[in-house]
C-alpha cells in the first residue's frame, strides 16, 4: 500500500473513532497496513470494542503483550471492566517505565484522570509530542478543573499547528460550551455539522448538538436530537442523563429516565450527584420545623 494512502487510512480510523463510529473502526480491514501503522490501528480497534462492550474481551486479547501500547490497552480495559486498583496500577507501571509511549501517555492518562490522578495525569500527558488527542484529554482536565484560561490557551496552541483538525475543533468547541455567550451557537455549527453528517453521524455528536441546543433555549431542537440519539443507542447512559437533565429543564417528568439511568449505569456521575444533592437538602431541612398555629 502506498504509505501516503495508508496514513490517510489511519486518519480516517481515527476520525471515526473520535465520531464515534466505533463499529466502523472495529471493521476495518488492516491487512494492508505497513507494521508501523498496523500497531496503531490495532490499538484503536481496541479501543473502539471497549467503547463497544465488554471489556473483558480486549483484556484477554492483550493478556501477555509486551508493546507498552497493548498494555496501555489493557489498563483501559481493566478500567472499563470495573477493575480501577488494576488498571492504575499497570497505568502508574507503564507511566514511569514507558513515558515517552504516545499510546501510554493518552490511555495510562485517562485511567489516572478516572482515579482522581489528575495531576499525574497531566504530568504523563504534557510529554505529548504534537499528539491530538493528549491535547483533547488535557482540555478536558483542565475545564474539570475550572481552569477554562489554561484550556483556552492549550486548544490555541494547538490550532497553530493543526489548523483543521477534527479534535481541535472538538476541543475549540468543548472550551466554547464552557466560556459561553457566542460561544454557544459556534460550538453548535461544529456539533451540528457532526451530527448531520450522513458518513459521520452518531448518537455521540447528536448529544453534543443537544447539550448546545440547551445552552441556547432551544429545548425542541434538543429533544429532537436526543430522541434521535437514543434511537441510535437507547442504553447509553450519557444520552439517557442529558434527556433527564432536559426534561427537569422543561418542567416534566424525569423519573423514567433517571430509573433507567440507575438500570444502565448505576454509578453514573449524574446519578452520585443527585444523590449528593438530595442529601444535602435533607440535612439542610432538618434545621427547620414546621411551625403550627394554635
Amino acid at each position: 500500500m502506498d504509505p501516503f494512502s495508508a496514513e490517510g487510512e489511519l486518519l480516517n480510523l481515527h476520525n471515526h473513532f473520535h465520531q464515534g463510529q466505533f463499529q466502523e473502526v472495529i471493521d476495518f480491514d488492516t491487512a494492508g497496513l505497513s507494521p508501523e501503522n498496523a500497531l496503531p490501528a490495532r490499538v484503536l480497534s481496541l479501543r473502539a470494542q471497549i467503547a463497544l462492550g465488554p471489556a473483558e474481551d480486549v483484556i484477554a486479547d492483550v493478556q501477555g503483550e509486551k508493546e507498552p501500547d497493548l498494555a496501555a490497552v489493557g489498563a483501559l480495559a481493566e478500567l472499563a471492566a470495573g477493575n480501577e486498583s488494576k488498571a492504575v496500577t499497570i497505568a502508574e507501571k507503564l507511566a514511569q517505565e514507558s513515558g515517552d509511549n504516545a499510546a501510554v501517555q493518552l490511555l495510562a492518562g485517562i485511567v489516572l484522570q478516572a482515579a482522581g490522578k489528575s495531576e499525574e495525569a497531566l504530568t504523563l500527558l504534557s510529554q505529548h509530542q504534537g499528539n491530538l488527542e493528549a491535547v483533547a484529554l488535557i482540555v478536558q482536565i483542565q475545564l474539570q478543573q475550572n481552569r477554562t484560561d489554561l484550556a483556552i490557551k492549550e486548544v490555541q496552541a494547538a490550532r497553530r499547528w493543526a489548523q483543521d483538525s477534527l479534535l481541535v475543533n472538538l476541543a475549540e468547541s468543548w472550551v466554547g460550551m464552557r466560556v459561553g455567550g457566542e460561544k454557544y451557537q459556534q460550538a453548535f455549527y461544529v456539533f451540528e455539522e457532526l451530527a448531520q453528517a450522513p458518513a459521520t453521524s452518531s448518537s455521540q455528536s447528536l448529544v453534543s448538538q443537544a447539550v448546545a441546543e440547551i445552552h441556547l433555549g432551544r429545548l425542541e431542537e434538543a429533544e429532537a436530537a436526543l430522541q434521535q440519539a437514543l434511537a441510535k443507542d437507547p442504553k447509553n447512559a450519557e444520552i439517557i442523563a442529558n434527556t433527564a437533565v432536559l426534561n427537569i429543564i422543561a418542567g416534566k417528568d424525569a423519573k423514567d429516565f433517571i430509573n433507567s439511568l440507575s438500570t444502565v449505569a448505576p454509578d453514573h456521575h449524574y446519578l452520585q450527584d443527585l444523590e449528593e444533592k438530595s442529601a444535602l437538602f435533607d440535612k439542610a431541612a432538618t434545621k427547620y420545623s414546621a411551625k403550627v398555629s394554635a
